[in-house]
Formats: C-alpha cells, structure tokens, sequence
C-alpha cells in the first residue's frame, strides 16, 4: 500500500522538475516571460492532461489542484527575475527531464492499472504520462522531441521502466517499493544513456 501524502509529494517535485526543464529550453529559445510560463505549464503538465482526457477523468489534474498551476507560475517568475537561475545551460535540462520522465510514468502507469486496465494499457499510458508534455516542450520550441530523436533513447525507457514496476509490484506486493524500483531505473536509465551515448540506432558508417 502507499500514502496518498507520498504520491502527491512525488507529483510535485515531477511537476518541479519538468517545469523547470520547460524554463530551461523556452529561455534557450528566446522566449519572454509568459512563453517562459506557457512552456513551463505544458511541460509540466501536458502529458497528465492527456491521459485524464484519454481515460475520460474529468476535472482534469490541474483543475483539481489548483495549487500546481500557481506553483509553476511562482517557479516562472523567479526563473524570469533570478539571474542565476535564468543561466542554467540546456545541459542542465538532462537530469529534470529524467526525474519527470520516471515520475510521471510510475504514476500513470499506477493511475491506469487501479482502474482496472491490463498491464499493456498501463504500460502505453505510462509512457503518455511521462513523455506527452516533454514533446509539447520541444515541438513548441522548434526542436525535434527527444521521444523522436534517433540519437536519444527515453520512450524505450519509460516503457520498460513500467513493466519493471508491474512486475515488482506483483512479485513483492508492495507498491510503495515497486514504485520505487521502476523510478530509479528510469532515471538512472536516462541518465546512463545520455552520458554514455546509448542510443537504439546508429547512423550507417559512410566509410563501411
């Protein structure tokens, strides 16, 4: 079992982090403070909104916590007015985007399978979860999203990152653990591919 007091705490720092990954990559394209904001919110909150549509869960996620919204748009402002933090480099985009990316796809997937969905369902709709509002992110900002990138393996991850939690959570009964485990694994995943340049395909040696 787990506390409801630990699943929204686990929401927010997602919320957090991927806001700031938004932040982050609107400041590298030039945006001004309500694109700073816009992206942030989509960002942060895109790929929830489309898996409550999906799933017909109405009011939507941040309807119902009305508190994220006004956090993302404190976090835009003070991204906006705090010159150290309006600094941070697009690298700095690699570890919040791997926190949201495992967050949000352990919780979607735990938001399909208590209605009673199979694993395969849970499983996609995890991956929606968790990488939907980074696409917004980098379509919004003229880039090609990481899910599509062939050169980045992240969709694969949040994918596998699922199972592993479904798994791990029938194995042990304990879904607080199992949560647990499929987190780390995302984001140590993501995290090991970038700094290891893993990728699922490489260009062809034009030398043979």
């Amino acid at each position: 079992m787990h506390s409801p007091d630990i699943l929204y705490y686990l929401e927010t720092i997602g919320i957090i982090a991927f806001a700031l990954s938004g932040m982050i990559a609107a400041r590298k394209a030039n945006m001004d403070p309500v694109g700073i904001f816009t992206i942030a919110f989509v960002t942060a909150l895109g790929g929830g909104t489309l898996r409550d549509v999906i799933l017909d869960n109405h009011p939507v996620y941040w309807i119902r916590h009305e508190e994220m919204p006004i956090l993302i748009l404190v976090m835009a402002i003070l991204f906006t007015c705090c010159r150290p933090i309006s600094r941070l480099r697009e690298s700095n985009i690699v570890l919040p985007d791997a926190i949201g990316l495992g967050i949000f796809s352990m919780l979607g997937a735990q938001f399909t399978l208590n209605l009673g969905y199979s694993w395969f369902i849970a499983s996609l709709l995890g991956v929606i979860t968790g990488t939907f509002g980074g696409a917004l992110r980098d379509t919004l900002c003229s880039e090609v999203p990481f899910i599509f990138r062939k050169d980045q393996i992240y969709a694969s991850i949040s994918f596998a990152g699922c199972w592993l939690y479904f798994v791990c959570r029938w194995a042990t009964e304990n879904n607080t653990l199992a949560l647990a485990i499929g987190l780390l694994f995302i984001v140590a995943a993501r995290l090991l591919a970038v700094h290891f340049d893993i990728r699922l395909q490489r260009d062809a040696n034009p030398h043979g």
